[in-house]
């Protein structure tokens, strides 16, 4: 079975079957028209064996569509981001789709000219994992009518369906997880102030407090950024408080690598000295010197997700509800955790 040029409708002549059948099922459509798992396997068996290659070019140009996908993110060097978009170019890639990748680097005007760009490359849609700090840029293009998904971050106001992960109960867990062994003066590394993620991990920690009925002290809340850097930067700060707290509570897996830094460069151990849990699990957390305890994050699906509600909404020419979808976390446990007994505590006093 071998062709130098095979086409839909010599597949289809050689099956036996009809053109739409062969194009339906090629199009990722057989569950939409109902047709046959064995016919769906004999399809996909024969373009393999004819090393069919669909013309993409020219069903974007029958089609008015070019098959490329913008997407926007705010630090390709964070490792939550970095494995976002490989999920969201590989899934796009297996729908016939390639991606247009812009880095904004946390920074609004960027993210701005990017889109801009994006729109003139006449993209078929976009996914935007925004700086999150303002919206009117999106508001303009939420009405070109162009289908749109925001990743990671999203604006509970704004028109416009988004995938993320539930940060809240996430934060909750992690906390309620420093309460459970015994912490009560737990520091919370934030990021970047205002945005969802940022907003929805604070208040899980402020409401960790006080479901335990213990004291916020807001000079425990302390960051500005997602990065490395800041974690570094607070951390030094903390511990050289009065009263230094017995745990980290670190918002993303950069700030919890900046803060290890300035722990092991005061001469202090995880946990003997300090305990900490971090927000999003990475290949490396547990290569750490100390393993580190985190809050695991669904980085695949987010991705895949996020594709398939975009790319549904290319195909069907017809916008989904803006409705948000809430991955749930899961605590992993290993060992950057101390149990504090009251003993414990009276001599940290």
């Amino acid at each position: 079975m071998k062709s130098n040029n095979p086409t839909l409708k010599s597949i289809a002549s050689k099956l036996g079957l009809s053109v739409s059948t062969v194009s339906r099922v090629l199009n990722g459509k057989s569950s939409r028209y109902r047709i046959s798992k064995e016919t769906e396997e004999l399809i996909l068996k024969a373009t393999k064996d004819l090393n069919y290659m669909p013309n993409q070019l020219a069903r974007g140009l029958r089609l008015k569509r070019t098959n490329t996908i913008g997407y926007v993110i705010p630090d390709i060097s964070n490792p939550f981001f970095a494995s976002i978009a490989k999920s969201v170019e590989k899934s796009a890639r297996k729908l016939g789709y390639s991606i247009l990748l812009c880095d904004s680097e946390e920074n609004t005007e960027i993210e701005r000219t990017s889109l801009q760009l994006m729109l003139n490359r006449k993209v078929d849609g976009l996914i935007i994992s925004p700086v999150g700090l303002e919206v009117s840029h999106l508001k303009t293009i939420v009405q070109t009518n162009i289908p749109m998904v925001l990743l990671d971050r999203y604006f509970p106001d704004l028109n416009i369906p988004f995938v993320t992960s539930d940060n809240y109960q996430g934060a909750l867990d992690a906390v309620n997880l420093l309460i459970e062994n015994g912490h009560t003066t737990i520091a919370c590394i934030q990021g970047l102030r205002n945005t969802s993620p940022n907003n929805d991990r604070v208040k899980g920690y402020r409401d960790a407090h006080i479901r335990h009925e213990l004291f916020i002290d807001e000079s425990l809340i302390v960051g500005d950024s997602f990065g490395e850097e800041n974690g570094y930067i607070e951390t030094k700060l903390l511990l050289r408080k009065k009263i230094i707290p017995t745990a980290i509570f670190s918002v993303s897996n950069l700030i919890s690598l900046g803060a290890i830094r300035a722990i092991s460069e005061e001469g202090l151990k995880i946990p003997n000295d300090i305990s900490m849990i971090s927000f999003d699990d990475q290949p490396y957390s547990r290569f750490l010197a100390t393993p580190m305890t985190t809050v695991a994050q669904q980085n695949s699906q987010i991705g895949q997700i996020a594709t398939k509600l975009l790319i549904d909404q290319i195909e069907s020419n017809r916008r989904i509800e803006p409705r948000g979808i809430f991955l749930p976390t899961r605590i992993i446990v290993r060992d950057s955790i101390k149990r504090i007994f009251k003993l414990d505590l009276k001599a940290l006093g």
